[in-house]
């Protein structure tokens, strides 16, 4: 007997079908991807014979990158969510003053101001979290009411208790601190040394530090900053809270329909946003030993550029921690490129405004074509 002739399968009109390249534009990483290559494109072109890729150059701009990850991973996750946290900035400088008050001035060990300031900053992201989902505000309210907030208490308390705005030593109050060490400590200390007396790498050819490496280790900083990229990649596109991050930006009212507990997540974004600042205000007061009132400014506009040169909607419901890690990494590349380049550094801002503007564009295009919209 003959095989039955297989039916012809029939293009659904109500599906609207998509071609490969469409996919790739509607991935939230290509903006960030075609920004790092453009990017590194041009610094390899204009500043190659700087020193910006020998191996100090590369860890100078890595570790700027490294800073506008850790909050810009927060970010992410929030604006997602549907959110936005414009306290970004002054709980940085908030969290390094509570530390250096706690340690400098009131003499603490360092281990407790650390934990004391991170449960503090996480409550104040609850808080936050909590006055958006049980008044209805938009969180860019709530969030800039914090931004004057946290940055009047920043200032005043030092003031109040010190009579200046820096307040240093905190570096003497650290020495031996285990916990300290996992927010200003290097590691592979050992492997660069080899590296060095191999020649594999430049070493210092007088002075005190004659013999010794030019880099002596990879800070935690770097580190820190990876592993929350990992973290959030992996809880946003491998887990069920993931989805309930995605569901709850997109369409939060569908989102309750389903199950999804859309207050508890938005609150606990919110919380990991201030714990990303805490890290980043951490490290920073780690590397420098002091804290000061003017720590933190224009971060939480940085971290949110990032974020959408990464791909992610401002209406919230798409986005990617990959793409706004690529943001990151972009913003270390041009601010360290342009003084190796010899540009005006002031030029930095300019640069962010152009960028905000094409991501912009681009992110609504992408919109419009997984949505159909014209």
């Amino acid at each position: 007997m003959a095989e039955a002739a297989r039916p012809t399968p029939v293009s659904d009109e109500r599906v609207k079908q998509m071609s490969g390249m469409r996919r790739a534009l509607i991935r939230p990483e290509l903006g960030g991807i075609v920004g790092t290559i453009a990017v590194f494109a041009f610094f390899l072109i204009f500043a190659a014979d700087s020193g910006m890729f020998n191996i100090q150059g590369v860890l100078n701009w890595s570790i700027v990158s490294a800073q506008f990850m850790i909050i810009a991973v927060g970010a992410c996750l929030l604006m997602i969510a549907g959110e936005f946290d414009l306290s970004v900035g002054s709980m940085i400088g908030f969290a390094g003053m509570s530390i250096a008050i706690l340690t400098v001035t009131l003499g603490w060990p360092v281990w407790l101001a650390i934990l004391l300031t991170f449960v503090l900053c996480i409550a104040i992201g609850a808080l936050n979290g909590y006055i958006v989902v049980r008044t209805g505000l938009p969180s860019f309210i709530v969030t800039l009411a914090f931004l004057f907030i946290l940055r009047g208490f920043t200032i005043f308390l030092p003031q109040l208790i010190e009579r200046k705005t820096i307040i240093g030593g905190v570096s003497d109050a650290a020495a031996g601190d285990p916990v300290a060490w996992l927010f200003g400590g290097k590691i592979l200390n050992g492997l660069f040394v080899w590296l060095g007396d191999a020649g594999v790498i430049a070493v210092f050819e007088r002075g005190n530090n004659k013999g010794q490496p030019v880099v002596d280790g990879i800070p935690l900083l770097i580190v820190w900053a990876v592993a929350l990229v990992i973290f959030g990649h992996i809880l946003l596109t491998r887990t069920r809270f993931g989805n309930w991050i995605f569901a709850s930006g997109g369409d939060a009212q569908a989102a309750r329909y389903v199950g999804v507990p859309v207050n508890r997540v938005k609150i606990l974004m919110f919380m990991f946003s201030a714990f990303c600042a805490t890290v980043f205000a951490t490290c920073q007061v780690m590397e420098f030993g002091s804290a000061g009132a003017d720590r933190g400014l224009l971060k939480e506009f940085e971290a949110i550029i990032a974020v959408v040169i990464g791909g992610a909607l401002l209406t919230g419901g798409y986005g990617s921690v990959i793409g706004a890690a690529l943001g990151a990494l972009i913003f270390g590349v041009v601010q360290q490129g342009l003084f190796f380049a010899g540009v005006e550094s002031s030029l930095f801002r300019v640069f962010l405004g152009v960028i905000l503007l094409g991501a912009v564009v681009l992110n609504t295009y992408i919109r419009r074509l997984i949505t159909g919209e014209r």
